[in-house]
């Protein structure tokens, strides 16, 4: 007990450091900041600002009044992370739940380890943080994917070096964000899990995407009934397309190629074929954010 008191009171002794206008620490070149950044401080709750970058969008009230009574029993335990942005003023990358919990507690101060990050940084510590540590639904996790690879620049290779996931992982995470909105809810409200989502995906056409959604809905079909349900339909749409391809005479290995070109792009991809094997490939795109999607797959290839 006295060693905790003991930290408990640095904890508060380096706080003060903070509070001192004269020696405000900017940088990790300034003076002191190696006593306070990377250490366990206490913090003012009301000095703390909500991390904008935070991919969750979505506290359960009861998990949080939990929480609080717990706090209220032995504190809090694992220290939130929060970034320096000026003078007695911080920003959470990490640890929202603990945060909020804590002022449902009452409590004034939280323990809180110092960093001075820049906004990327600071996007990239909240994002990579909360994809690993949190039970962040499939569409939360993609969504923060595809901020790592618009924000902060990224091809799907180097996220998955920096996320430790395998690059196909993330390919199909971020493939759920072509989903019809109306399933995409569904899942985040835990309807559907991300096995349907993947089978659905699977459905070009968007009204045949929410009817079968529908289905799966009403007949609580599984991940493996769903799968045979989206098979049976395309089989029927690629035998009605390879008819009519055969009557327009374009080969069956370009019909095929193109099948494959849709599945990886996530779009329905168009033919033009000329009378001497020559043709165009039209790639369809529906806003600016789909655009970059489809240029950083096609980058992610060379």
């Amino acid at each position: 007990m006295a060693k905790a008191t003991k930290k408990q009171a640095l904890g508060r002794g380096l706080s003060a450091l903070l509070k001192d206008p004269d020696n405000d620490i900017k940088s990790v070149e300034d003076k002191n900041a190696d006593k306070v950044v990377g250490n366990i401080i206490e913090l003012e709750l009301d000095s703390i600002d909500v991390n904008p970058f935070q991919p969750r969008t979505s506290f359960n009230d009861e998990t949080l009044r939990e929480l609080a009574t717990s706090i209220k029993e032995v504190g809090v335990i694992q220290p939130i992370t929060v970034r320096k942005l000026d003078f007695n003023n911080f920003q959470l990358v990490s640890g929202e739940r603990r945060f909020r919990a804590s002022k449902l507690a009452g409590l004034k101060t939280i323990p809180a380890y110092i960093r001075i990050a820049n906004d990327q940084e600071s996007l990239t510590m909240a994002l990579v943080e909360n994809i690993q540590r949190q039970d962040l639904d499939p569409i939360e996790i993609a969504l923060s994917y595809q901020r790592l690879i618009d924000e902060i620049d990224l091809t799907q290779e180097q996220l998955s070096d920096r996320v430790g996931k395998k690059r196909s992982t993330i390919a199909n995470y971020l493939r759920l964000l072509k989903l019809d909105p109306i399933v995409q809810t569904g899942m985040r409200d835990g309807f559907i899990s991300m096995g349907h989502g993947r089978a659905l995906i699977n459905i070009e056409d968007q009204q045949q995407q929410l009817e079968i959604y529908e289905k799966v809905i009403g007949n609580s079909l599984s991940v493996r009934n769903t799968e045979s349900l989206v098979r049976s339909l395309n089989n029927k749409t690629e035998n009605s397309a390879t008819a009519k391809g055969a009557n327009s005479g374009t080969p069956k290995h370009i019909l095929k190629g193109v099948k494959e070109f849709s599945e990886y792009f996530g779009a329905k991809i168009d033919i033009k074929v000329s009378g001497k094997g020559s043709g165009k490939l039209i790639i369809p795109f529906s806003s600016e954010e789909d655009f970059k999607r489809l240029k950083k797959l096609i980058n992610s290839e060379d």
